[in-house]
């Protein structure tokens, strides 16, 4: 197993990885608690906070699959029955990790709802902050 999948594979399931680079800074989301059992069967809980909004919002859901350093499927269930399941994949290639995200949601409403309220619009700049972290544990190593 290559050194750069299996890091970037702990950063998505190690907690203390996990949030350092999650939630899009430019957001202005402050990520007040995370808790997760990663592994097939357990769950995962975040709390997050905006200054806009008195109350935090909660996300959560169980994961369906957890394969050590190729593959995470979780459901997200804050939005009831019928909440997408995520996919993500990591593969090396000769120059770098392959991380690919699937989001499968139960209908184009559901879709469009997604979109419309911006929650899969982090994306690019999580993944920024993702190859940051990398970058900064390769440093280390």
């Amino acid at each position: 197993m290559a050194f750069a999948q299996r890091q970037c594979f702990e950063a998505w399931s190690k907690p203390e990885l996990f949030q350092r680079w999650w939630v899009p800074q430019s957001f202005g989301l402050s990520l007040l608690s995370y808790e997760a059992d990663i592994r097939t069967g357990g769950a995962y809980r975040l709390l997050m906070g905006h200054s806009s909004s008195e109350q935090p919002m909660a996300f959560f859901g169980r994961y369906i699959e957890v394969t050590p350093h190729s593959r995470l499927v979780w459901t997200n269930d804050e939005g009831g029955e019928g909440g997408a399941i995520t996919t993500v994949t990591f593969e090396e290639t000769n120059v770098a990790t392959r991380v690919v995200v699937h989001e499968h949601y139960s209908s184009k409403e559901a879709l469009d709802d997604a979109m419309a309220s911006g929650s899969t619009s982090g994306w690019g700049e999580q993944f920024e902050q993702l190859d940051a972290l990398i970058v900064a544990l390769d440093a280390k190593a």
